[in-house]
């Protein structure tokens, strides 16, 4: 994370022992963070610790506020997720500190490197991170016992608690709303700079009471240990060593190491420091690190495969090109679109569709994953309408859909769309193309022998009497028909317009 972190890590890579951190009590009273309810409904988390005898000198103190900025752009998400505030504890009252929520209108105080008191509301000081918090009706803000602000979380750090290089005792609170990435952000902070402290690697407990009464006690630095066999690691990183050898590897990598059992199995003691230790393959990539990748041996595979374009991507191609030499030309649009276009604008409601829902859209034309390429084509449409007439696009797409029955809770189709649009319908262009469609396919007309049939059928997409279901190989695989003049005027077109569209996986 910081050159900090870095030196640290250059050091153990000779074997040399890695430090034990731990966390102590204060010998008078423990310093205490308060969140109050208000705050609990905007940035519900927070955590603290006291860095105490700390000694600083300029290049420590600028690799200290280095470490918080890299931290605040990488795994805070810029102060999305998580906040840091670095406080001057001997400029504080006694805790307990309040972290509490109050009326923008409210809030007054001097800023970090400012001059004077400001209003969070006016001042454009502030504005850089505001947005965070801009649109809910109260601002989290942390106190001391006198009432002077600390910070006002993620937007800046109040100035009268600002550290300095002289500064001895540093009391840091991590705000946010991922309770695992702050607890994250507090140990990688207070495991590099706690050798700095008069008691090297040791943290001061601090202790915060949330809204339900229940409190805890902060930081955690939690070690823990994990099992992994030498085989598994010699078989994924493709090297023959002993595991006395790969242990002294892991342990190079800050992995305090050892063997155990029969011989075969190596248990992992991970540290604090090591957050980004979550599974198996991340001991095993730590050791071809340590092992190092020029050092692994080059072999060739033990089985040739020969590449192969995917069936489906196979037809997908085949088609593309006899749709374009049918006359039509190939649009190619957004996999995401509004919930008005896949809903509203075809006379369909939006439970209806089975669409897959953006959580958080950047915009409203990107809502959800588009059910249909129908709407992509006629937008298309609608902004070549100068063009001169007839106009004939196709795609074949995936479209997405929800289904509880996969893993990921939504499958895609691939599908094919096709549409006319001049100043007659058109239906029987379309309709020629179904046929050469299928006749490429080779799918015979008729029901018997998997062949294909159309059936009259009805739906709000389309004309009433103008709109026909698609049956190949014993199943349903799309409509085509005349598109409805509400759907047409909906799309801001003019004329009539005719469309298909099938699914064409079935047809591998």
């Amino acid at each position: 994370h910081s050159v900090a972190g870095r030196c640290r890590r250059g050091r153990t890579f000779p074997v040399i022992k890695p430090p034990v951190y731990k966390r102590v009590m204060p010998n008078g009273e423990i310093q205490k963070l308060i969140i109050t309810e208000e705050t609990a409904k905007i940035r519900p988390y927070a955590v603290a610790a006291v860095l105490r005898n700390i000694k600083f000198t300029k290049d420590r103190y600028d690799s200290f506020i280095e470490l918080q900025e890299k931290l605040h752009q990488n795994i805070c998400r810029k102060r999305t997720l998580v906040a840091i505030g670095t406080h001057d504890l001997d400029t504080l009252s006694v805790s307990p500190f309040t972290y509490h929520s109050q009326a923008p209108s409210d809030i007054k105080f001097k800023p970090l490197n400012k001059q004077g008191v400001y209003s969070c509301t006016t001042d454009n000081h502030l504005k850089h991170y505001l947005h965070i918090i801009e649109n809910k009706p109260l601002y989290p803000v942390i106190y001391d016992s006198n009432g002077v602000i600390l910070s006002m979380p993620p937007v800046i750090n109040g100035s009268h608690s600002k550290i300095t290089v002289n500064t001895r005792n540093v009391f840091i609170e991590c705000t946010g709303t991922d309770f695992t990435k702050a607890k994250i952000v507090l140990d990688v902070i207070v495991t590099m700079f706690s050798e700095y402290c008069e008691n090297q690697f040791t943290v001061e407990a601090a202790e915060v009471v949330f809204p339900n009464g229940k409190s805890y006690t902060f930081p955690e630095l939690a070690y823990r240990k994990e099992i992994v066999r030498a085989d598994l690691i010699n078989k994924k990183v493709g090297i023959r060593e002993t595991p006395e050898n790969i242990a002294k590897l892991l342990t190079r990598m800050y992995l305090k190491s050892e063997v155990i059992g029969d011989g075969n199995q190596i248990e992992i003691e991970i540290p604090p420091t090591r957050s980004d230790i979550i599974h198996a393959c991340d001991i095993v990539e730590d050791a071809a690190i340590a092992y190092g990748y020029n050092n692994i041996q080059m072999t060739l595979p033990k089985t040739y495969t020969i590449a192969n374009q995917l069936p489906l991507n196979k037809l997908t191609e085949l088609l593309r090109h006899d749709m374009a030499a049918a006359g039509f030309t190939e649009a190619l649009t957004f996999a995401l679109c509004s919930q008005e276009d896949i809903a509203d604008k075809l006379g369909l409601d939006i439970s209806a569709t089975k669409a897959v829902h953006i959580s958080n859209p950047k915009t409203a034309e990107f809502q959800v994953a588009r059910t249909t390429l129908l709407p992509g084509l006629l937008k298309t449409i609608a902004a070549n309408r100068k063009m001169p007439l007839p106009l004939k696009l196709f795609e074949i797409s995936d479209i997405v859909v929800k289904d509880s029955s996969r893993d990921v809770g939504a499958r895609n189709y691939r599908h094919l769309c096709a549409v006319y649009y001049n100043k007659n319908p058109g239906f029987e262009i379309i309709h020629g193309l179904l046929d050469r469609i299928m006749q490429l396919l080779n799918v015979p007309p008729g029901e018997k022998k998997g062949g294909y049939v159309i059936k009259a059928s009805e739906g709000p997409v389309f004309f009433p009497g103008r709109c026909a279901e698609i049956f190949a190989r014993g199943q349903s695989v799309g409509k085509l028909g005349v598109l409805h003049p509400d759907v047409i005027t909906k799309f801001e077109l003019t004329m009539p317009c005719s469309s298909l569209e099938i699914n064409i996986e079935p047809f591998l």
